[in-house]
């Protein structure tokens, strides 16, 4: 699965920080990318710390940069440009107090174009990792929200489902009188269509279906509409690509399925790239597939921001660590 990465990183020298340099899971996968001389590495903590801690575990960190924010020569720079960003809403005092902490610093790193890349979480939150990219690096230009998605690989098989991890539920944007800015539907296709551009970072040819208990038009209910709507909307979004619904999951994997209570759809009986109506279900049918059809989940992986930034488990491995190093950098 990481051929179509690993030719990307070749084509272009990238640099990753990681927020939590310290963590012996961090060392460890920061070392194997040295070694294999994949990418540049920064390591975000105290010198003194990452070293001894490096040492420890016979993890070779000698050509990575390590930089403590409590001694950094660019911090008043960097408060100075976080000020800016932040537009009134934090002082110099709360900036600096913000970026003595490594996921800020880290944030502001790639923001500042020190780094093309981040991954944290190994001890943050999610919300501690999202927040300031958020703030600081933002969504990309045409991108209104940051979603998510989970690379599911069995063997030679792959798969692609969003979002199961950021956005909770999908609801109309409205202004100050209560007109819609946004619709659900606008918000599900943007998700799609970042979900399906990923997929083929990957190498993958997405065939999109967009899930629901009903399909087409099977049962009624608010997430069916949603569904059928955001379907609409992603193929305007892009033509280019094989994106039908709303349908179940079993007429999504299934030919015979698909065929006969879809005829005549691309995506029916084919899909690998899954979009769910809301956090609840994409994150439990990843985590099924996950322990019970014994698929390998890489992610989440964050999606339509200004810069690649991505998230740990607080529960990973070094080699989940290593493997998100190179999904991350290789979005740069």
């Amino acid at each position: 699965m990481f051929t179509a990465l690993l030719n990307n990183l070749k084509a272009t020298r990238r640099t990753i920080v990681f927020t939590e340099g310290p963590d012996a899971r961090i060392l460890e996968a920061a070392a194997r990318l040295i070694a294999d001389d994949l990418m540049d590495v920064i390591l975000v903590g105290n010198v003194d710390e990452v070293k001894a801690n490096a040492a420890k575990g016979g993890f070779d960190v000698a050509k990575a940069e390590i930089l403590d924010p409590a001694t950094y020569e660019g911090m008043d720079e960097m408060v100075e440009t976080m000020v800016a960003l932040r537009k009134g809403k934090m002082s110099a005092e709360d900036c600096r107090a913000a970026l003595s902490k490594g996921n800020y610093f880290g944030t502001m790193l790639v923001k500042m174009g020190k780094a093309d890349a981040l991954l944290g979480g190994a001890t943050y939150s999610t919300a501690d990792t999202v927040r300031p990219a958020l703030q600081l690096v933002k969504t990309k230009p045409g991108s209104s929200l940051v979603s998510s998605c989970f690379i599911m690989v069995r063997g030679e098989e792959m798969l692609c489902m969003g979002d199961c991890a950021i956005n909770i539920s999908y609801n109309d944007k409205l202004d100050k009188e209560g007109n819609v800015v946004q619709s659900a539907a606008d918000q599900l296709a943007e998700v799609a269509v970042d979900v399906a551009r990923c997929a083929q970072l990957f190498g993958m040819d997405p065939k999109v279906a967009m899930l629901s208990f009903s399909t087409k038009g099977s049962g009624k209910g608010a997430t069916v509409g949603l569904s059928q709507a955001a379907t609409a909307k992603a193929k305007e979004l892009a033509p280019d690509l094989a994106i039908d619904g709303e349908m179940q999951f079993d007429a999504a994997v299934s030919p015979v399925v698909g065929q006969l209570k879809f005829p005549g759809s691309p995506v029916a009986g084919y899909a690998n790239t899954f979009i769910f109506p809301c956090i609840e279900a994409g994150n439990i049918g990843y985590k099924i597939a996950q322990r019970l059809g014994g698929f390998e989940a890489y992610g989440p992986i964050l999606l339509g921001l200004n810069a690649p930034i991505n998230d740990l488990s607080r529960g990973c491995n070094a080699d989940e660590v290593y493997k998100m190093s190179i999904i991350t950098a290789a979005q740069a």
